[in-house]
C-alpha cells in the first residue's frame, strides 16, 4: 500500500471509531459492548451505592452465589452508615470505584436500592471499566447506572434482583423466588434470556427488535436532561414503579411523552406498578392502561402490561443493552434476547 492510501485508510479506520463512540455516547449505538460472562471461581464483589444494608443482611445471597461455583468479596461500605445511606457520598464513590477497578472482581452485584446512586454516578471515572468491563447487576435505584452506561459508554448491565432480596431459606422459598434469583444465575453465566407470559386483553400487539433499556419509571424521569439521561429510539423499553399515585404515573409518562422517549420505540414493556390508592375526593378517574394507551397511541409499536419485572417478586432478571426481541399476540408474550 502506497503513503497516500496508507494514511486515506487511517484516516477512514480513525473515523469510523469516531462515529462509533459518539453514537455510544448518544445513546445510539445498535450493538452494545458486552461484559465477559462468569466462570466457575470468578468473583462477585457486592457494594451499596445506595442504601444501608448490614453484612449479617447479606449473607443468604453470599451462600446463595457461592453455591453456584462464584467467591464473593464484600465491599467496605457494606455495614457502614450515613443516615438512610450506606456510607458518605465519599465512601460509597470509592467502593464502587474500586470494585469497577480492581480486574479479580469479575461482576458487581448493588446490595440493595433505595436512593444514593445518582449523588455519585458524576464522581466515578469508568476509564478503566471501559476497558475492562464486567456486569453491574441491580435493579430501583440502579437505573441509574443501568442508564448512564447505556448512554455513554454503550455496556451492558444487569436489571434484577438483589442482595436483599435472597430468601434466607432456599429450600423453604416459594417457587417463583426461586425463579427469579435463578434467573441472575443464568444471566450472568451467559445463558439467552426468553420469557413468555399470558397476552392480556389491555396489550397492543406486534413484534420489534431492538436493545433493551428501561428500569424504574421515578428514576428515569428524575435523569431527564442529565448525562445519565435515557436514550429509547430504535429500542424496546420497560418500566416499573412502586408507592406512586395514578396522577403521578400519569405525570411521568407525560414526561416521557414530551421529551421524545415514546416516539421512536421498538416495543414498550409495562413492568409491575404498585399503586397508591388515591385520596378520597382526588380521585384520579383513569387506570395504569388508560395512562399508558392514551400516550401511545399515535404510535404502532407493541405494548405489554404485567411483564415480570419491578419491585414485585416476580421480578426476572433482564439484559439492559443487549438486543432483544418483542413479540405480543392474542395469546402470549415473548420477551427474548437474540
Amino acid at each position: 500500500m502506497n503513503r497516500k492510501n496508507f494514511l486515506s485508510s487511517v484516516l477512514l479506520s480513525g473515523a469510523a471509531l469516531s462515529n462509533i463512540e459518539n453514537k455510544r455516547k448518544t445513546g445510539d449505538a445498535t450493538s452494545a459492548i458486552i461484559p465477559p460472562y462468569l466462570k466457575t471461581g470468578d468473583t462477585i464483589g457486592i457494594t451499596s451505592p445506595a442504601g444501608y444494608i448490614t453484612v449479617e443482611e447479606l449473607q443468604p445471597a453470599i451462600k446463595q452465589m457461592e453455591s453456584w461455583g462464584y467467591k464473593t468479596r464484600i465491599g467496605a461500605t457494606i455495614g457502614k452508615r450515613d443516615f438512610g445511606f450506606g456510607g458518605s457520598d465519599q465512601e460509597r464513590t470509592a467502593d464502587m470505584q474500586q470494585m469497577m477497578n480492581d480486574r479479580t472482581i469479575n461482576a458487581i452485584m448493588c446490595a440493595r436500592g433505595g436512593y444514593g446512586s445518582v449523588r455519585i454516578i458524576d464522581n466515578l471515572d469508568f476509564t478503566s471499566f471501559q476497558k475492562y468491563p464486567k456486569w453491574i447487576i441491580g435493579f430501583s435505584d440502579i437505573t441509574v447506572v443501568h442508564s448512564h452506561l447505556n448512554r455513554n459508554y454503550g455496556i451492558a448491565s444487569i436489571h434484577s434482583k438483589m442482595c436483599n432480596s435472597f430468601p434466607e431459606e432456599w429450600n423453604k422459598a416459594e417457587p417463583i423466588q426461586v425463579e427469579t434469583i435463578l434467573s441472575i444465575r443464568q444471566a450472568i453465566a451467559g445463558k439467552k434470556m426468553s420469557y413468555t407470559i399470558p397476552s392480556g386483553t389491555m396489550n397492543r400487539q406486534g413484534a420489534g427488535d431492538g436493545i433493551l433499556v428501561g428500569g424504574n419509571l421515578k428514576t428515569i424521569e428524575s435523569l431527564a436532561g442529565s448525562r445519565s439521561d435515557i436514550q429509547t429510539a430504535g429500542k424496546i423499553l420497560f418500566v416499573e414503579d412502586t408507592g406512586e399515585y395514578l396522577y403521578s404515573l400519569d405525570r411521568m409518562f407525560i414526561n416521557l411523552k414530551r421529551t421524545g422517549k415514546l416516539s421512536q420505540l421498538k416495543a414498550l414493556l409495562v413492568g409491575g406498578f404498585k399503586i397508591k390508592p388515591d385520596d378520597a375526593g382526588e380521585e384520579f378517574g383513569r387506570t395504569l392502561y388508560e395512562i399508558v394507551l392514551e400516550k401511545v397511541k399515535e404510535f404502532a409499536y407493541p405494548v405489554c402490561f404485567e411483564f415480570p419485572v419491578g419491585h414485585q417478586r416476580n421480578n426476572f432478571a433482564l439484559k439492559c443493552g443487549v438486543m432483544h426481541r418483542l413479540e405480543v399476540n392474542a395469546i402470549s408474550t415473548t420477551l427474548k434476547e437474540i
